[in-house]
């Protein structure tokens, strides 16, 4: 029998033999509990009414525009400090790789995301390892050993802005608290603001926040972020924020958004392809919006383009920097073709963005630095505005005549899935799963081990599971089979 699995939101469990108040810095349950009886509820809240909007996108009632409010009609500004005008360029990455880290913060990028969400397994050792890294990264004292040049390289002093991107509150943790989940990203968030000195850091404590929904969401981040600076003795406002657009209700709410992290915001940053998978997912029953293979959708297409118009137009209005997204291609030092090939589109995308007159862009590699940031003329674009502009432009232009749609598409879509799990439609999806899995297992039997291989079966049946169950959800039958 093939396990379906329910497209629910995945939990993360400390190991049973943990004793929080015994095993975590010292102090940091009793200053947790509170946190978590007033958020965590809240948190669960915000997760059903996610649910509520996805289904009433699915009955034909998709995302749109908020009535005129203060947020939208007042004239309140954000007041953007020093330490961040310049943030042409952030990498990103994960923050339970050490070495990983230290490499970004050498880079000379003007910011740097340590990432405790997407590009890190959600499991307990690497959020622990992660959030240990960045308390290290903040204190200036990780570093790692070079094999190499056989020494030990360290965080160099640089006004690279850190910031600390949790999991979303889509996320829940368990084992934290006896027989109760909390959330993931209040769990994240505190357990680094916990071990933070402010005497000992270059800038405030900065949060990235991701995946959020609704400006809704935005009053759970701020009244968090006001209980931690109280219980730490801090300023009301002292932590700081970027936030992610990537799910497409936000689009429609983004200075509305904004508003209610007023004192704490300082830029919102275009999540692009997380983005394109929730345009998809609230799109799913609308026949006009099957997107065609992801690698020939153009990086300028008219549904991604209009956002880059109207975010930065709604960040300047209120003096925040606006922030493009990740380029998908990475640089290779192995492979001269490649290398060349990623350098260009990462230059036409960037040089894209700064057109469309944003402030910065994301990089995910240190070769990717220097082009990046040399795309955006000024150390940001904060006062250029649009003659033309509009706030409230159509964000789902059709996607008609847009890219291919082919079988082979399919094909690396479903690759794809099973590579990121390790990181007749059920029919279908069945047989492409097990071509490529032995496709998989083929290319990698001369230097994969048992334990690869075993690996690369568990994320098969896991993907599957995962697309399977969202089938079953929106009531296509599934049949077993064994």
């Amino acid at each position: 029998m093939k396990t379906v699995i329910p497209p629910d939101p995945p939990v993360n469990e400390a190991p049973r033999e943990i004793d929080p108040q015994r095993d975590l810095p010292r102090g940091f349950y009793d200053f947790f509990l509170p946190l978590h009886k007033a958020f965590s509820p809240r948190q669960r809240q915000l997760a059903a009414r996610r649910a509520e909007v996805l289904e009433a996108a699915h009955a034909g009632r998709p995302p749109g525009y908020l009535p005129p409010s203060e947020a939208t009609t007042g004239s309140w500004k954000v007041s953007l400090p020093g330490w961040c005008q310049d943030q042409r360029n952030q990498m990103t990455g994960p923050a339970d790789d050490g070495e990983l880290v230290v490499k970004m913060l050498n880079s000379g990028a003007p910011g740097v995301m340590l990432d405790l969400e997407d590009s890190v397994a959600n499991a307990w050792p690497n959020i622990m390892r992660g959030a240990e890294n960045i308390v290290a990264a903040l204190r200036g004292e990780l570093s790692y050993f070079d094999k190499k040049r056989n020494r030990q390289v360290s965080v160099n002093e640089s006004k690279t802005v850190i910031y600390t991107r949790p999991r979303g509150l889509h996320l829940e943790q368990d084992g934290v608290i006896k027989n109760e989940r909390t959330s993931g990203a209040l769990f994240d968030v505190a357990i680094v603001a916990f071990q933070v000195d402010p005497a000992r850091l270059r800038h405030p404590l900065s949060i990235y926040i991701p995946k959020s929904e609704s400006a809704e969401e935005a009053l759970w981040w701020r009244d968090l972020f006001r209980a931690i600076a109280q219980a730490r003795g801090w300023p009301e406002d002292y932590i700081k924020c970027m936030a992610l657009v990537e799910a497409h209700p936000l689009a429609y709410q983004m200075e509305e958004f904004a508003y209610n992290l007023r004192e704490h915001i300082m830029g919102l940053n275009l999540g692009r392809w997380d983005y394109m998978a929730s345009l998809i997912d609230f799109m799913l029953t609308d026949p006009n919006w099957v997107l065609p293979d992801r690698n020939t959708i153009p990086h300028d297409v008219a549904f991604f383009q209009a956002l880059r118009e109207v975010m930065p137009e709604v960040c300047h209005k209120r003096g925040m920097l606006a922030i493009g997204g990740m380029t998908a291609l990475y640089p290779s030092r192995e492979d001269p073709d490649l290398n060349t090939r990623a350098l260009q589109v990462l230059e036409k995308d960037k040089k894209n963005e700064a057109t469309s007159l944003m402030d910065g862009a994301w990089t995910g590699h240190p070769d990717q630095n220097e082009i990046a940031v040399n795309q955006f003329p000024y150390p940001n674009q904060v006062h250029a505005r649009r003659k033309d502009a509009d706030i409230h432009k159509d964000l789902r232009p059709s996607p008609k005549d847009v890219g291919k749609r082919t079988l082979q598409g399919t094909r690396d879509a479903v690759r794809t899935v099973i590579r990121y799990r390790n990181g007749d439609s059920p029919e279908l999806v069945s047989q492409l799963f097990d071509e490529e899995l032995d496709r998989l297992l083929r290319e990698g039997s001369n230097n994969g081990d048992s334990g690869t291989r075993d690996s690369f079966r568990q994320a098969r049946e896991l993907g599957e599971g995962m697309v399977l169950g969202v089938l079953e959800a929106q009531g296509v039958p599934i049949r077993a089979t064994s």
